[in-house]
């Protein structure tokens, strides 16, 4: 009973975390219209607001190439260059316009190994106002099934809310 207390707490305050780093997005973005610096704002205070984040950043539909991502602003260590639609957790989140919640990557068919300590994984599709997939927001962790759906609905809002 206790450690069903605990995980409901847990889960409030990370909600609650989530709904300041909200709030402070909004406000240093409050004007701002070039897309780079918004994305490169919203991957470095997400990442710096939450220690189960160990890679953040944002993966771009190419213009040049669009049923291809290209890596763009992010905090971490080497992300990969570019990722087809349909391959790994990202491509997933492109080819479907859905938000993947990944508890184990290892057990996803086709994950790519960006680096190698990863084990679980959220990619959230980032669209414009229009509806437009314009990019996908990824957020690894080095602990297994690290995210879940308040990390989900946090990250959905605040990319809603930023993008959309």
């Amino acid at each position: 009973m206790a450690e069903a207390f605990n995980d409901l707490t847990l889960s409030a305050d990370k909600a609650a975390r989530y709904a300041e780093v909200a709030v402070e997005i909004a406000a240093v973005l409050d004007g701002e219209p070039n897309l780079t610096a918004r994305m490169a704002t919203v991957a470095s205070m997400l990442a710096n607001s939450f220690d189960h984040y160990f890679w953040t950043g944002f993966y771009v539909v190419d213009p040049d190439r669009p049923r291809e991502l290209v890596v763009g602003p992010y905090q971490g260590t080497l992300g990969c260059l570019r990722i087809a639609f349909g391959r790994g957790v990202c491509g997933a989140a492109a080819e479907t316009g859905e938000t993947q919640l990944v508890e184990d990557v290892h057990a996803f068919p086709g994950h790519i190994a960006c680096d190698s300590r990863s084990e679980s994984e959220i990619v959230v599709p980032v669209h414009d106002a229009a509806g437009k997939l314009i990019a996908v927001f990824d957020v690894d962790s080095d602990k297994p099934a690290a995210f879940d759906a308040v990390d989900q609905a946090g990250i959905e809002k605040i990319l809603s809310a930023t993008f959309g």
